[in-house]
């Protein structure tokens, strides 16, 4: 699509051709006659200008919510874990996920199956790709399209496992603000109860949760770079908050924590001000 686009006008510098494309105020047809950008074009267009500034470390799913498979699970288990996670591919490691090993696809599990010899996990690791944080999500897209691989593992300077990015990851990157039939924006990420209270995922982007309730994030948060509701009351507490805190905003927003574990939050309720039950300072 994108190509296409491109195509349609001759300029000296993609770049500056593209950036021509979405500026312009108006532009009902082009000089061949053809219609011009639609909306979702336009939409498209201007977050692939956004991505020039975007690294692995902006896209990446953190070390924290990777999904792996140790080099010695059984086919049993391995089936087990891919109809509980529903992912594709999976990073394999052997003692720990800083040893990784290589990569599994899900058909060549299920094609190991019913076969006369044991199950190998080493027989079907495929080659993983390894890049750094800093490298640029445009560059790094290049690099898995020529590899012809979906998944690269995002390291640091001792080796370790920081996080992981998909081609997915990237392409949700650039179409996921542009709407269409399909997408929930904010029912997938918020559950409103009949109390008034909302239910959500702590990784619910900001900008959902403020286009649900409004304004919320002080000018020091928004300068934080804060970007998801999790991340705005760990921010508060100035630590990870356990299982069943209560979590106070300056909005008066009070945030308690359903589900938690030591390294993040999981899951969140949050009352709004002046709903039922809300605690009433003292005066």
């Amino acid at each position: 699509m994108l190509q296409g686009l491109v195509r349609r006008r001759q300029a000296e510098s993609v770049r500056d051709q593209v950036e021509a494309l979405v500026e312009a105020e108006e532009a009902p047809h082009d000089e061949g006659g053809r219609p011009a950008l639609d909306v979702q074009e336009r939409a498209l267009l201007t977050n692939v200008l956004k991505l020039r500034g975007k690294t692995a470390a902006d896209v990446m799913v953190p070390r924290p919510d990777i999904i792996a498979m140790s080099e010695a699970l059984t086919l049993e288990q391995a089936i087990r874990l891919i109809q509980r996670e529903g992912h594709s591919r999976f990073p394999v490691y052997r003692e720990q996920l800083d040893d990784v090993v290589g990569m599994v696809h899900i058909k060549d599990v299920f094609a190991s199956v019913g076969r006369d010899e044991p199950f190998s996990m080493a027989a079907i690791l495929r080659k993983p790709l390894f890049v750094v944080p800093s490298i640029p999500v445009l560059d790094l897209l290049l690099q898995m399209r020529q590899a012809h691989i979906h998944m690269a593992l995002v390291v640091d300077e001792y080796g370790g496992i920081d996080g992981l990015v998909t081609i997915e990851d990237v392409v949700e990157t650039i179409v996921g603000d542009i709407a269409d039939e399909h997408d929930e924006p904010l029912e997938q990420y918020i559950t409103e109860k009949p109390d008034g209270t909302l239910e959500m995922d702590a990784r619910t982007p900001v900008e959902h949760f403020e286009e649900k309730l409004g304004p919320v994030l002080t000018e020091e948060e928004r300068h934080a770079d804060i970007d998801t509701v999790g991340g705005l009351v760990s921010s508060l507490a100035g630590r990870v908050p356990a299982k069943g805190e209560l979590v106070s905003h300056p909005s008066g927003l009070e945030f308690r924590v359903l589900e938690a574990d030591p390294r993040r939050i999981r899951r969140l309720r949050v009352r709004k001000p002046g709903a039922p039950g809300q605690k009433v300072a003292a005066e």
